[in-house]
């Protein structure tokens, strides 16, 4: 599949809280948990923050509702997003985030405790293996990434996607990018090819987890 790169503004209707769904290229419909992006209490959140003890980046920050939480924890924390929506509203709730595509460079590489990868930006770019990679690059010798993943079963997919909105079922999002989905049966391997090894894997009601260190 050749790469579409994201203009960076794609899901601003849903970080303002709008309902949507993604489109896939075949015409099928994956709809966004929009609600859980601006939920300050939501459920299954804290296997991921309660796994954080020292500066942290949270890639694909959203609207900031994780980088607010490790906040106000007193967990150092950054969010970085390429929406400057995402980021206006992250700095809304207090938090610190800044425009950032997580392939250029971001303040801290090497040197990050933890990185989450929450709420299925594992799928940012359309290629999970490369953004472990570049994910690797930012953590500390003893770092880990926090990740949520798709149930068992459901493997590696990936294709390109373009934003609908349900307001008007008829105007479609104009950019088509790529993104993917990463199941909890094949994080191992895509662990592996970055240097990666998966410690625990954790189930929360309808959310899957992954914490992987270096190998």
């Amino acid at each position: 599949m050749n790469l579409l790169v994201s203009t960076g503004n794609e899901f601003d209707t849903g970080l303002l809280g709008h309902r949507c769904s993604l489109e896939l290229a075949n015409g099928e419909r994956v709809e966004l948990p929009v609600d859980r992006w601006t939920d300050d209490s939501c459920d299954g959140d804290e296997v991921l923050l309660g796994s954080c003890h020292g500066p942290t980046l949270d890639i694909g920050c959203g609207p900031g509702r994780l980088t607010a939480a490790l906040t106000r924890r007193g967990v150092p924390s950054l969010g970085v997003d390429s929406s400057q929506t995402a980021v206006r509203l992250t700095r809304q709730r207090g938090a610190i985030a800044l425009r950032r595509d997580v392939f250029d460079r971001v303040p801290g590489e090497g040197r990050w405790h933890h990185v989450l990868l929450a709420d299925g930006n594992i799928g940012i770019g359309g290629d999970p293996a490369a953004l472990l990679r570049r994910v690797s690059g930012l953590l500390s010798s003893q770092g880990s990434a926090l990740i949520e993943l798709d149930p068992p079963g459901r493997g590696l997919r990936n294709d390109h996607v373009r934003l609908l909105p349900h307001s008007n079922a008829a105007q479609h999002g104009e950019t088509w990018f790529s993104w993917a989905w990463v199941g909890v049966d094949v994080i191992p391997d895509l662990a592996s090819q970055a240097a990666l090894r998966v410690d625990w894997t954790k189930r929360h009601g309808n959310r899957w987890f992954a914490k992987l260190v270096r190998e």
